[in-house]
């Protein structure tokens, strides 16, 4: 049986790169490339957005910066932590992981749900908080927009109002990394902004906190992000700051059809050029 060598994750330091990856590749058992030539680096506070067509490989991107697998090939530095080399769940300690389809039980308030992320449990352990640790879950939710619903079960919450939960959840353990799988995804208008306005708070408030969020829409992308990754086919398109890699060639060339890219204020967009459907 296979054992993760122990590392102690305590001697992260501020300083340390948040993520470091190397020729990384990823195949399944058949050889199948998902993942190819992955040479990406985040300094700490980045607030990077990782976007790419539907099968591009972002969600396996994300899981391996959150230590949920090894690369088939390469090197991956999480924290200043190499995979292979580091005790995995202790490292994941540090890291807040949020997909839009989290399990939650529905007959939980919104603030046992969030104090349910001390322990990375599913179900709370209430008779392990404190007084502060409630305190902290309520702000947290204060933070996300969600303070009105810190008594309401959850399962009486909107789709929307629940991913803010959820992202509460994973804050509230307080982690250096924030990585967030398509967390608008299914939202309507009024929701999606809401989230956007939470994670913009988030950034003002924690900038200390380095951030990726996965999505193919860049209407979901929140003004505070400042890196972009393009990623098409398992490979890296484009990446650096947002305003060099969110470019209309850029764009089409991700996801292989011709691209208007455009920044209205502080947040972008994008759509097929006019004349496409006519070529």
């Amino acid at each position: 049986m296979r054992t993760e060598p122990h590392v102690e994750t305590s001697c992260i330091g501020a300083e340390a790169t948040a993520l470091d990856f190397e020729d990384v590749h990823i195949w399944t058992p058949q050889r199948v490339d998902i993942l190819r030539d992955i040479d990406w680096r985040v300094q700490p506070g980045e607030r990077w957005a990782l976007i790419g067509p539907n099968g591009s490989g972002k969600s396996t991107l994300l899981s391996l910066a959150g230590a949920v697998r090894h690369p088939s090939r390469g090197r991956v530095s999480v924290l200043g932590q190499t995979l292979g080399r580091v005790d995995l769940p202790a490292l994941r300690t540090h890291i807040g992981y949020v997909d839009a389809g989290g399990t939650v039980i529905d007959w939980l308030t919104a603030e046992d749900v969030v104090l349910t992320g001390i322990g990375a449990t599913l179900r709370p352990l209430w008779w392990t908080y404190s007084a502060e640790d409630r305190t902290r879950a309520r702000e947290t939710l204060a933070l996300l927009g969600c303070a009105d619903l810190a008594e309401r079960e959850i399962g009486t919450c909107s789709q929307g109002e629940r991913g803010r939960v959820r992202i509460a959840r994973a804050l509230i353990a307080r982690p250096r990394l924030l990585l967030l799988d398509e967390p608008a995804v299914g939202l309507d208008l009024a929701a999606r902004e809401a989230l956007i306005a939470a994670l913009d708070r988030l950034s003002g408030e924690q900038s200390e906190l380095t951030s990726v969020l996965v999505t193919h829409h860049l209407e979901e992308i929140p003004a505070s992000t400042s890196h972009a990754l393009l990623l098409r086919e398992g490979r890296v398109v484009a990446a650096g700051a947002i305003e060099d890699v969110l470019t209309s060639n850029n764009l089409s060339e991700c996801f292989g059809l011709p691209v208007d890219c455009r920044l209205d204020g502080e947040r972008w967009g994008a759509r097929a050029a006019a004349d496409w459907g006519r070529r």
